[in-house]
This record gives structure tokens, sequence and C-alpha cells, in this order.
């Protein structure tokens, strides 16, 4: 049931090195338009970070200082193989979770769920290269584009892109679907891409045979990281 207009909403994401900013900025770009609602954007602390690629972004405030969120947004990136054995980031996503209206993950921003314990038996999806590993923080691995896990209010997407279709998910499910879908239009979000190579399942062999070649080192690193995380078992918020 979508939450009462007339109450403001206090919506934020989180910053962090090596992050995949369109796993931050695509869904602020859904989320940062609810109506009679604030973005927060949090980091650790207020210094500029680089994300993967280079492009600097600069969080307003901090994990100390952050609102108690109706929506945590957790992105993913290269980032997440330091984030998932962050304690202070780990303690900041817990906490909020066990108050938040929803906690949204994009592509391996769920990994980062996961190392926080909010994952067990828990439906939820990642990047198509990391998929893998979501069993290993006892997740219910599903592979679909958006995946919400209805017997609690986590909210997971697959790489990148999906961010956006999550956050407008998300939107439906606070505000309404026409609050969403007039988001969906003033975007203008209706993708037709040159190719039909967004997936494992439809990009040409050679293609994924390339990819997975050129993620393959740093997969096998994030596994062990994962395996070591996961060994700790993490806390779970049974609110989550």
């Amino acid at each position: 049931m979508s939450i009462d207009s007339s109450r403001p909403l206090q919506i934020g994401g989180i910053l962090f090195p090596q992050m995949d900013q369109a796993d931050f900025t695509g869904p602020f770009e859904v989320l940062s338009r609810i109506p009679n609602s604030r973005f927060h954007v949090i980091a650790s602390d207020k210094a500029p970070i680089r994300d993967a690629k280079g492009l600097i972004l600069t969080p307003e405030t901090t994990f100390a200082t952050a609102p108690q969120l109706d929506l945590l947004l957790v992105p993913g990136g290269f980032g997440v193989d330091v984030l998932m054995e962050d304690q202070s980031t780990l303690g900041f996503i817990r906490e909020q979770a066990k108050n938040a209206k929803f906690v949204l993950s994009v592509c391996t921003g769920a990994l980062v769920l996961g190392a926080a314990g909010l994952l067990t038996g828990r439906r939820a999806t990642t990047h198509w290269a990391s998929f893998h590993l979501l069993q290993y923080f006892g997740a219910l691995p599903v592979k679909a584009r958006v995946v919400h896990d209805r017997e609690g209010r986590i909210v997971t997407t697959a790489g990148v892109t999906a961010g956006i279709d999550g956050a407008l998910r998300v939107v439906s499910l606070l505000r309404g679907d026409a609050a969403a879908q007039e988001i969906q239009l003033y975007m203008q979000y209706a993708p037709e891409p040159p190719f039909n190579s967004g997936i494992p399942e439809t990009a040409p062999p050679e293609i994924v045979a390339a990819s997975r070649a050129g993620f393959q080192a740093r997969i096998d690193a994030r596994l062990a990281i994962v395996k070591r995380v996961a060994s700790h078992s993490a806390p779970k918020d049974e609110r989550a």
C-alpha cells in the first residue's frame, strides 16, 4: 500500500569509492522526483568520491548525521569488494534497515546487503557476473531484472540500468502507480537498445565469453571476499 502523499519522505543513497555512478545516478533521476520528498546524498564523510570511471560525486551528509530514511539506496560497483568488510557502512545499513520502508540495491549493491545480513532467506538478484555469489549470504537467487521480496522490504535489481526499473517499482510502492508513471513519462524512459545483448541469455556467445574472461580475475577475488564475509555470519535484521 502506498504512503499518503501528504507525508514527506526521507530518501537517501550512499556513495563510496570505486562505485558505479550509474547505479546511483540512474535511480536518483527517478527517486529525486518523488513528490514531497527529499533525497540525501550520504557517505562515511563529506570528502568528494571518485567512481570506478573517474566521475567525482560529493556527499552532503554522513552516516553520523543522516536522518532516518524511508528508502535507502545501495549502489554497486568495483568498490563493493572493500565495502563488504567496512563495518561503518554495514552498521549504517543495518540501522537504517530497521525502520526504513524499503531498502533498494542496484547491481552488486546486493552483495553489500548480504554482508550486512539482510538477505538471509530473501529473494534477491544482482549483476549476472556476481549472481552465483548471492547463495553465500543465504539469499534465494532469482534471475530477474527487479526482485521485490514481498515477505520483507528488500528490493534488488540486476546490473546498472536495472536500477532505473527498480527505482520506478519503489516509487509505485511508496506513492502509487500513477506517481511512478508520471516520472517515467517525464524521463521519457522507453528504452529501445540497438542490440539484444543486455543479458547473457540473449547476447552473442562470443560476446559473453569475452565479457566473462574480462571479469574472471575480479570475480575470483570477490568470491574469496564473499566467502570470508559470509563465514562471519553477519547478524540479520529480522524486520528487513
